[in-house]
């Protein structure tokens, strides 16, 4: 599959773990991109963080099993978890099937908006094509 044909979402930003990060104001929900879904193929299942934990950027705060691998989601930045999506509890493939609209994992209050290490939607469409060899 050609990287032109991912879809990649141009209200957020991305880390070069292919999580994305949509912030409205002092929140931001976070999940996998496109590309990641795809390379993931079917997911089954995702380990979440409780409400109330604390995430920071760089590290761990999750994971994603699917077929194919299992993948740690890595934070985009740091904050404290205030939502899980718990759809994805009963429907996990809602991250295959809606990656940027139900398939979202988790929305946490933003402690930083240190986001210098994100990519745009331009700079994160030339990496995925990157790795794809494109």
């Amino acid at each position: 599959m050609s990287a032109k044909d991912y879809e990649i979402a141009d209200d957020c930003s991305y880390g070069r773990t292919d999580e994305w990060i949509r912030v409205d104001g002092a929140n931001a929900r976070i999940g996998i991109s496109d590309y990641a879904q795809s390379e993931l193929s079917d997911i089954v299942f995702i380990e979440m963080p409780e409400i109330g934990s604390q995430i920071r950027v760089g590290e761990p705060f999750g994971v994603v099993e699917s077929v194919k691998a299992v993948s740690d989601l890595v934070a985009p930045l740091t904050g404290e978890i205030i939502q899980v999506n718990e759809a994805l509890e009963e429907n996990p493939e809602l991250v295959n099937e809606q990656p940027y609209e139900g398939g979202w994992i988790v929305e946490i209050q933003v402690e930083s908006l240190d986001d210098d290490h994100l990519l745009t939607p331009k700079e994160y469409r030339a990496y995925v094509e990157e790795r794809a060899g494109e």
